[in-house]
């Protein structure tokens, strides 16, 4: 039994305190400096045994020792945690007082343990005081004699006085220790950032993620899983160590299995004895063959987002301390920002690819230029539409980049390539090749963002079958109607002849030949205008000016147009009828025209309301003064079709243009409005289609505008006017 000394005067607890203090004061490391004032405090009060428990910042125990006899005991934090919560240790925190216990059997503050029974070790003494610094607790010191009232007072003034001095020494102890398991940690951690970071390869960020966990923990498997966005699961991607590579593969739905759990609640944990925990999923252990005694696992973040867990498994010295929960949630933070690059990267040089292939193999030449039109890329299309698709080292791609685009296409006027950063830009042109030929295409042109940077992406398609298409059509056009005009005349000649040539007085036979003869007049006339608007197509679309305009009267013109048109229409049951501004002699002024070239106009448009409007409804044309009526007058001719769309209302006006839904149906080649277009614009105005596609079918209105004519101009003579 050790000694218990007597303290008679202040000088011997002078000298008692400085002696403990320079004992205390000779070390930095917290078990050796719970081991020394353990230690001293048992020899000066005279005890067989006796332990500390440290506390953190929040109170929390944190590490601890015990000392029975001369031994010292391992791993008793967690032995002492019950001691915290139901002993004595625990009133003293929770009370922030001192205790003298002279008899554990009569003090229901003793924890009794089954070795304090009576037939066993018995009753005891037992004194309990808080370490304190800085007015904070950072500790509690319990010392236990073998025998009932053993201590006195002075024996606890003694033991706080040592602990008064010890506070502030474990407290210093404490903090030294959570610097350098800090510093440790952080080591660890920078050591793995870089490591981990060290790649942009997917699969080598995961291995290097494994290495990192098994060399910082010390542990016999880790595992890491990643949730797939498509399912919401957890699927394991790698894994090293014992049954590794069997659990590879696996899926785990969020919130099943610890890592499940882990992945839903977004927080770590560590299993001191997996097969007791209700969460664990025993299966995988089946599945790999593998048994998981103790585990740790955390969430792999990315931003706030869960993007999968970090879960290691057996440590080799069969628990984890108390830093492995920190080390492998600091891990997983720097894992999921190292596979989140690795993924984006995955996913960039994947696009990269896909572009490279749809580049390469596209079926039409591009280009890449920057916005001076500097060539930087071309796709073997366009090396070999511009003639450099060479294998010698002087040919091919090298030639080709470094030139201008402005050197192997002429760029339409009015388009510039600031202009063109602005969106899609299309027109045809001419490629120029290295051999000096010349084939049309169709350029389409778009800004590209390619490095940060704004450049132009080119395609350029060939379109030499189509422009001789088009060519064979326009002689075929051009054939029709000098090859009909000659006979066309010869016809109307005849017509006439025949005509007069009827009795003056009508008869049964003299009248129905005449109908008859005026049927095939107007079919002949209808034909003319068809070869005459052909001929206007092609002079208007050459650049050349009307120079037929006279001072026109356009309501005469109108019913010139209704007169011509009226028997297709009455032939549908169809009513046509006319809206003219008030006002004398015809409410508006004279109009400076083609007067024969806007009367087609004016019967094709009608013809078109009719041959779309069902049989029985309603036509319309009129005419008004325009928004400045010194300068324009206006025109319309109003269907009760089905309506025009509107994505389709500028297309229509273009050459053999025809709507998809009346192909089949409707019969025409697609000029007449090609026609009215050029015809329009040739006199300075503009036609355009007001229509809207609803269930009540209103129809389409087309709209044109006319120049006014000024005072001395000629005037024309409208003839027919029925």
């Amino acid at each position: 039994m050790a000694r218990t000394p007597s303290l008679e005067t202040s000088q011997d607890s002078l000298a008692l305190l400085y002696h403990i203090s320079r004992e205390l004061s000779a070390a930095l490391e917290l078990q050796i400096v719970l081991q020394r004032v353990l230690l001293l405090s048992m020899e000066n009060v005279g005890a067989n045994s006796g332990s500390i428990i440290v506390l953190d910042s929040q109170e929390q125990p944190i590490d601890s020792i015990i000392v029975y006899g001369e031994r010292i005991q391992d791993q008793t934090t967690e032995q002492l945690r019950a001691t915290l919560e139901y002993g004595l240790a625990g009133w003293v925190l929770q009370n922030h007082q001192s205790v003298l216990i002279l008899d554990t059997s009569q003090d229901e503050r003793w924890l009794q343990r089954p070795d304090d029974a009576i037939d066993r070790t018995g009753a005891k003494s037992a004194i309990s005081v808080p370490l304190l610094a800085r007015e904070r607790q950072v500790g509690v010191m319990t010392l236990v004699h073998p025998h009932p009232n053993s201590f006195a007072t002075s024996h606890l003034e003694l033991l706080q006085t040592i602990a008064d001095t010890a506070g502030i020494t474990v407290l210093n102890a404490r903090l030294y220790a959570e610097s350098q398991r800090q510093a440790r940690v952080m080591s660890a951690l920078a050591e793995a950032a870089i490591t981990v970071t060290g790649s942009l390869e997917l699969k080598d960020v995961l291995q290097r993620i494994l290495d990192q966990t098994s060399q910082a923990l010390g542990i016999q498997t880790v595992s890491l899983a990643l949730i797939d966005p498509q399912t919401n699961e957890l699927v394991f991607q790698a894994a090293t160590g014992l049954g590794g590579q069997k659990i590879i593969g696996v899926r785990l739905k969020i919130g099943e299995g610890i890592a499940g759990w882990v992945a839903k609640e977004g927080q770590g944990v560590i299993i001191p004895d997996v097969q007791k925990d209700e969460r664990f999923a025993p299966y995988v252990d089946h599945l790999t063959g593998f048994t998981t005694r103790v585990l740790a696992c955390a969430p792999i973040r990315s931003g706030d987002k869960v993007i999968g867990i970090l879960e290691a498994v057996n440590p080799t010295s069969g628990a984890f301390d108390n830093d492995a929960l920190l080390m492998l949630a600091g891990i997983g933070s720097q894992a999921g920002t190292a596979i989140r690059h690795a993924q984006l990267f995955e996913n960039l040089q994947a696009a990269h690819q896909r572009y490279h292939e749809l580049f390469e193999n596209s079926v039409n030449p591009i280009l890449v230029t920057d916005m001076q039109g500097l060539i930087l890329e071309a796709n073997q299309q366009a090396l070999k539409a511009a003639g450099y698709a060479s294998d010698t080292p002087e040919g091919g791609r090298y030639k080709l980049i470094g030139m201008n685009i402005k050197n192997i296409h002429k760029i339409k006027a009015g388009h510039t390539l600031k202009k063109m950063s602005s969106g899609v830009t299309s027109y045809e042109s001419v490629l120029y090749t290295k051999q000096k030929a010349q084939i049309p295409i169709e350029v389409y042109a778009h800004p590209v963002n390619i490095a940060g940077g704004t450049h132009l992406q080119w395609i350029l398609r060939d379109i030499s079958e189509r422009k001789r298409q088009e060519q064979l059509r326009e002689d075929l056009i051009q054939m029709i109607y000098h090859d009909l005009r000659s006979p066309l005349s010869n016809v109307t000649s005849s017509l006439d002849i025949l005509l007069n040539s009827l009795p003056a007085e009508k008869t049964t036979d003299s009248a129905f030949m005449e109908g008859l003869l005026q049927i095939a007049q107007r079919a002949i006339e209808r034909i003319q205008r068809l070869t005459d608007s052909l001929l206007d197509v092609s002079r208007l679309e050459a650049g050349q000016p009307i120079i037929n305009q006279v001072a026109t009267d356009v309501q005469s013109l109108i019913r010139e147009a209704i007169y011509s048109t009226l028997p297709t229409i009455q032939a549908k049951g169809q009513t046509l009828t006319a809206h003219f501004p008030d006002g004398a002699p015809s409410g508006l002024p004279l109009v400076y025209i083609d007067a024969d070239m806007i009367l087609r106009v004016l019967i094709n448009l009608i013809e078109n309301a009719s041959k779309y409007t069902p049989n029985d409804q309603p036509l319309s044309v009129g005419t008004k003064p325009d928004s400045d009526p010194n300068a324009w007058v206006q025109v319309w001719v109003k269907d009760a079709g089905p309506g025009i769309p509107l994505e389709q209302q500028d297309y229509i006006f273009s050459k053999y243009a025809r709507l998809s839904e009346h192909r089949g149906t409707v019969k025409g080649i697609g000029l007449g409005l090609a026609f009215c277009r050029l015809a329009i614009e040739g006199h300075g105005g503009r036609i355009w289609v007001e229509s809207q596609r609803s269930s009540a079918k209103t129809g389409s209105r087309f709209v044109f505008t006319l120049p006014v004519a000024q005072a001395g101009e000629p005037q024309a003579i409208i003839m027919n006017e029925g």
